[in-house]
């Protein structure tokens, strides 16, 4: 049997499950995590901890409609500006919530554009962070940045404020593809932005591109990856296009019957993946691939790769806070999700409060699932020493926990003394043998193909 047929029986093709950066996924987020709940978890953090922090900016000047994340456009900086206070007060309330002495391990500006802002309000955001949470030695700044949208001024301030790796969005490179999603954005363009980072010193860049876009060919897939390999970014994601237009409105300007069905899905998947691996990056995960020099590269390497958020990381941070409308906080109690909508964070701000609005708070079968489903995607292996060490579980737990996995999946897994693997072969399959572990396994709809 051929390797796709085996995935076509298996029901790779016709599948949807959670992308997995969070257990439980946020679908499964509800509005019983109040406020006071998320202040005892931020006053629970220890004195001198090292903590991650995401800043959320969800203003565009334009909306591509391919995006599904929480975004709104704009053509005036008032509004930016003005969200700028909201941040620095959230700030604020959150560090005088915690003990003294914490310190970054990562920052992460993300959005929206974040290069949206001025290089004033860049200077002011950062200089704020910096003297409420100093960055650790090794830490890491990040920021996404919109080729459309940065400039020198922009670059120096981000340089000059410590950013040390960015990160920018390509999807496709094709003329007919880009005006299919909504996305004007020439190599040129691009490329001008990665001189601009390389120029100011930014030693580590990272590109994200998409698989399964309307009028993607494997032809044409290529053309673009190889024109982003000619920019030599030091890690790559390789994500495949969610259309979900139930849950954003603009995806419905994306026609529908030029989408790729899932298996050509597979099969661009495979085109770029082959690209990447042939130029010397190693794969990482289910959709990443790096330089081996790179510190994602050595994390998968040592086994020390996680996953969260913004996908694969190598932070080992045990608490993520996340600034701004619609931001994600993990702690090691649960989630907690800030106010969608700016309006309703920004007055929930200013009257004092923490912008919680729904979350949640993690039993030990949660702990214990959601680590079984992190090493599945990170690692493609769970180590059952590992899990009977660490969380105190019995033999025979665990064996009722994979005893789903094998009955369905068996002909892709691989068992030993300490666990089990999943072959190279069955890795396209590893969001759905992950989704056997689901206590909650929410409704197909809610999530986008495993392909």
């Amino acid at each position: 049997m051929s390797t796709v047929s085996q995935l076509r029986q298996l029901g790779l093709f016709d599948a949807r499950v959670p992308r997995y950066t969070s257990y439980p996924p946020a679908t499964q987020f509800s509005s019983g995590t109040d406020p006071d709940l998320v202040s005892a978890w931020i006053a629970g953090i220890p004195a001198e901890a090292q903590i991650s922090l995401y800043v959320h900016v969800p203003f565009c000047r334009r909306l591509c409609w391919f995006c599904a994340c929480r975004t709104q456009g704009t053509q005036k900086l008032e509004p930016v500006i003005a969200y700028t206070d909201t941040l620095l007060a959230e700030l604020v309330g959150l560090r005088a919530r915690m003990a003294p002495g914490v310190r970054l391990s990562r920052l992460h500006w993300g959005g929206g554009t974040p290069t949206l802002l001025p290089p004033e309000q860049m200077h002011r955001l950062a200089a704020a962070i910096f003297e409420a949470f100093p960055l650790a030695e090794n830490g890491e700044f990040s920021v996404e940045i919109d080729p459309a949208e940065i400039d020198a001024a922009r670059m120096d301030a981000l340089a000059s404020a410590g950013m040390t790796r960015a990160s920018i969005g390509v999807q496709d490179f094709d003329p007919l593809i880009q005006q299919a999603i909504g996305r004007d954005q020439s190599f040129e363009m691009t490329a001008r932005a990665v001189g601009l980072i390389r120029d100011h010193g930014i030693a580590s860049l990272n590109a994200d591109i998409l698989y399964g876009l309307p009028y993607q060919t494997p032809t044409r897939m290529a053309d673009s990856v190889q024109k982003l390999l000619a920019l030599g970014p030091d890690r790559v994601a390789l994500y495949g296009y969610a259309h979900v237009p139930w849950m954003s409105k603009r995806q419905v300007m994306i026609p529908e019957d030029k989408l790729p069905d899932n298996e050509a899905r597979l099969e661009l998947f495979r085109t770029a993946q082959q690209l990447f691996q042939a130029d010397g990056y190693l794969e990482i995960g289910i959709d990443h691939f790096a330089r081996p020099s790179d510190s994602l590269a050595q994390a998968a390497g040592q086994g020390s790769l996680r996953r969260n958020f913004q996908g694969y990381t190598d932070d080992q941070a045990d608490v993520l806070l996340g600034l701004g409308a619609s931001s994600i906080s993990r702690f090691p109690q649960g989630y907690a999700q800030n106010a969608p909508a700016t309006g309703a964070y920004t007055a929930a701000v200013r009257a004092g409060r923490l912008p919680v609005t729904r979350g949640h708070a993690l039993s030990d079968d949660d702990i214990l699932r959601g680590r079984m489903i992190e090493a599945l995607m990170c690692d493609f292996r769970i180590d059952t020493r590992e899990m009977q060490q660490r969380y105190g579980v019995s033999a025979a737990r665990l064996e009722s926990l994979l005893a789903p996995l094998l009955d369905r999946f068996g002909s892709v897994i691989r068992t030993s003394a300490d666990g089990l693997c999943i072959t190279p072969e069955g890795r396209p399959l590893t969001r759905m043998i992950a989704h056997q572990l689901d206590f909650y396994a929410a409704a197909p709809s809610s999530h986008s193909s495993a392909v």
